[in-house]
């Protein structure tokens, strides 16, 4: 079954309204919500049919606009209600555990989407998703870095075999800090502009004004909430890069440089739903080929790595390393040695 624009805007948006209605009056709503995030996914992950061809829809800004403009409303709806009388403590936490989860898979997705458009409206939207989860400098990173050097020593956001998730996303999210920043600083060092230019200045200072919004929404609780849930956010921004380029490396030739990235170089899946969900950053190896190419013209090319399960459950493995290793690492050494 071939994703149209309509799949894409139930899988997305339907779990960000239940969070929404949760965060005010809790119940049944909050209980939806974590279910359809987990095991709902999982449910139609294995029902339906794997896809890895290109979506029938055509490119449309106006979900991304959709999904980027929830973002910015849900999230400091969701700071409240952690002090919403209202709400019983496991309210809290249920809102919490999916807000996380939909910031963190879903809203990343599409602000990652939105940083690789050529339009600066709609690249700046997405910077400013990344912004209000205090991850602004992935903009700049991730873009400047993680492309250009995937799969090699010199990528931060890649994860070397053998190398478990608690360690990588301390590596990754310094290492793409402090490179993306000196990816910029050398950026406007070659087109003349001064320092003061850098983004990073709209990054911290936009991270500042957002923590100092939090405090004002409810003083200290709701500051310790908004960070918390950033953390949590950024720890599943964190664990998709971490699953999709484990282990993979590119060979080094001869003049010392690396071989081109090819479709051998990021693990992908082929599971209809969740690619729904993550706006077909499943089918990564496509993307790194096409970084311009929008999400619904994305596919799975025939000689690239799959992944065994489907991503969400692939993350969820990688919290526990010796059974990560057990099942990725024999994967790992087929495709090096292929």
């Amino acid at each position: 079954m071939k994703p149209r624009l309509l799949h894409f805007g139930l899988a997305t948006l339907t779990p960000a309204a239940l969070i929404g209605v949760g965060a005010f009056i809790g119940g049944g709503w909050v209980v939806a919500a974590v279910v359809y995030l987990t095991a709902v996914t999982s449910l139609l992950d294995r029902l339906i049919k794997k896809e890895t061809a290109a979506s029938a829809a055509s490119q449309d800004a106006a979900l991304s606009v959709a999904i980027a403009l929830t973002h910015l409303c849900l999230l400091p709806i969701v700071v409240w209600s952690m002090t919403n009388p209202a709400l019983s403590s496991l309210a809290k936490a249920g809102t919490f555990f999916a807000a996380g989860l939909w910031f963190g898979q879903i809203s990343n997705a599409n602000a990652h989407e939105l940083i690789h458009r050529p339009t600066r409206a709609l690249h700046r939207l997405g910077m400013w998703c990344y912004i209000t989860l205090l991850f602004g400098h992935h903009t700049s990173a991730h873009v400047l870095v993680h492309h250009p050097h995937v799969a090699t020593p010199a990528d931060p956001n890649t994860s070397r075999k053998g190398e478990s998730l608690y360690r990588y996303m301390i590596r990754a999210w310094i290492g793409s800090f402090r490179q993306g920043y000196l990816a910029e600083k050398a950026r406007l060092a070659r087109i003349g502009r001064p320092v003061w230019r850098n983004p990073y200045v709209v990054y911290t200072g936009g991270a500042v004004l957002c923590l100092g919004a939090a405090f004002g929404l409810g003083g200290w609780t709701s500051l310790l909430a908004y960070a918390s849930l950033c953390l949590y956010a950024q720890s599943q921004l964190l664990m998709s890069d971490y699953v999709q380029h484990y282990g993979l490396v590119r060979a080094v030739r001869e003049n010392g440089k690396p071989e081109p990235v090819t479709a051998k170089h990021s693990w992908n899946s082929p599971h209809w739903f969740s690619s729904l969900m993550l706006l077909n950053a499943t089918r990564h190896s496509d993307h790194h080929a096409h970084p311009g190419r929008p999400y619904p013209e994305l596919s799975i090319p025939d000689e690239a790595p799959m992944l065994p399960r489907p991503l969400p459950l692939m993350a969820s493995i990688a919290l526990i390393p010796p059974l990560w290793r057990r099942i990725m690492d024999p994967r790992v050494a087929r495709w090096r040695n292929a």
